[in-house]
């Protein structure tokens, strides 16, 4: 380890949800499925769901394999995650293959999760365990990794696309074991060849936007100017960096991913190389030592469909701010010029994390800022008690519907 660091209130050992870097383990579960030659990349999804299949008028549909999902080149050319859970709600695998793709299997890049869930699903079919339980011996107990927290969303299969919560070191475990190109403390995990086939460009991406998206992309991963990286919304960044024989982990919360990107290959990639200067080290450290968000934050995407305050009550630590968060009401401790943590129960064994600092901005209008402690997610929350009126306004929107099936985790991780 070089260097790690966290901005207070998120702690060392706060698990975190990745977004789409779980389709870097998603396909990891494939590959460990495919060395145990419990299928080919050849297969078709229709022969590992004989029972869904749409028949002959999806000719295009029918021949999708695992490959072209692995890839994302199912000849879909937009994602049809959405629209496939819409139109088989209980099984999202019929709804993907009664979308019939616009373009042949394996002509077309088009990023899409509904593909990284189909492989996923696979995966669970075959093995009759979730991904977490798949991995749990082959992967995660070999790294040091307890037994994660993999979304459902309600249905019976973790989701494969995105919901694993593991934390920033756990994550940069995965990256160190593809950097040793699958050997981890002398033993081989993954094969070799698996690495290296997994990580290079299958797909070309040039209609992409940005230049690190432009690179290509492997199963499951993306290709990077420097490297090849697991990749999730907000920043949530794996970089596995074999010429400078490092990976970089971010687990955060921005919309300017590529600014991430650029900073680390004019900052971090030179330096790798280059001595420190005299003092470095401890100038580092002291930064380190002093990372923290601050207080007022800069919420600028409505949330008051989602969340709703209602009273302010003072206490010892701050104040307690009394919300309805998907109309479930619930208590949120803040803390007076200091954060201060909540895990708020929200029923079946789930909790939400909530860590929050509160002040009164004006005499009748009390200004909280609420961290939802397990996602990238913030919000800043405004309440006027003498008027009964507050507003809610994220700084980042969680992906897909709001609710707390997408923010709240096990209270067993607290």
């Amino acid at each position: 380890m070089i260097v790690e660091g966290w901005w207070a209130p998120y702690r060392p050992d706060d698990v975190y949800l990745l977004y789409s870097v779980s389709k870097s383990f998603t396909s990891t579960a494939f590959g460990l499925a495919l060395a145990e030659g419990r299928l080919s990349l050849q297969d078709t999804v229709v022969q590992h769901f004989p029972h869904l299949d749409p028949g002959p008028s999806a000719r295009r549909a029918r021949t999708i394999t695992v490959e072209h999902l692995a890839r994302m080149a199912t000849g879909h050319r937009a994602d049809i995650l959405g629209a496939m859970a819409q139109l088989d709600p209980a099984e999202p695998v019929r709804g993907f293959l009664s979308i019939e793709p616009e373009s042949e299997p394996g002509s077309v890049f088009a990023y899409n999760s509904g593909a990284s869930y189909v492989l996923g699903a696979i995966v669970q079919e075959l093995t009759g365990q979730s991904l977490t339980g798949y991995l749990q011996p082959r992967l995660f107990d070999p790294l040091g990794i307890p037994p994660a927290y993999w979304d459902t969303l309600g249905g019976r299969r973790q989701i494969g696309y995105s919901g694993l919560h593991l934390t920033t070191e756990q994550l940069a475990r995965f990256g160190q074991l593809y950097l040793g190109q699958g050997s981890w403390a002398g033993s081989e995990l993954l094969s070799r060849s698996w690495v290296a086939e997994a990580t290079r460009v299958h797909t070309a991406t040039p209609a992409e936007p940005e230049p690190d998206w432009r690179r290509g992309y492997g199963y499951q991963f993306w290709r990077s100017r420097h490297g090849y990286r697991g990749d999730g919304a907000y920043g949530q960044f794996c970089l596995v960096l074999p010429e400078q024989d490092a990976v970089v982990v971010t687990t955060g919360d921005t919309e300017m991913m590529q600014t991430v990107l650029d900073a680390v290959w004019a900052h971090l990639v030179p330096a790798f190389d280059s001595p420190s200067a005299a003092g470095d080290d401890d100038r580092l450290a002291t930064r380190l030592a002093g990372l923290a968000l601050p207080a007022e934050g800069a919420g600028t995407y409505p949330g008051d469909d989602w969340l709703t305050a209602h009273a302010v009550t003072e206490q010892p630590y701050g104040w307690d701010l009394t919300v309805t968060a998907a109309n479930q009401r619930l208590v949120v401790g803040c803390g007076d010029g200091r954060w201060y943590r909540t895990s708020a129960p929200v029923g079946n064994g789930m909790a939400l994390v909530v860590e929050a600092q509160g002040r009164w901005t004006e005499p009748k209008t009390f200004t909280a800022e609420l961290v939802f402690v397990h996602t990238p997610h913030r919000m800043t929350v405004t309440n006027r008690p003498g008027t009964r009126s507050s507003s809610a306004r994220w700084q980042s929107v969680p992906l897909g519907p709001v609710s707390l099936a997408r923010l709240a985790t096990p209270l067993s991780l607290e």
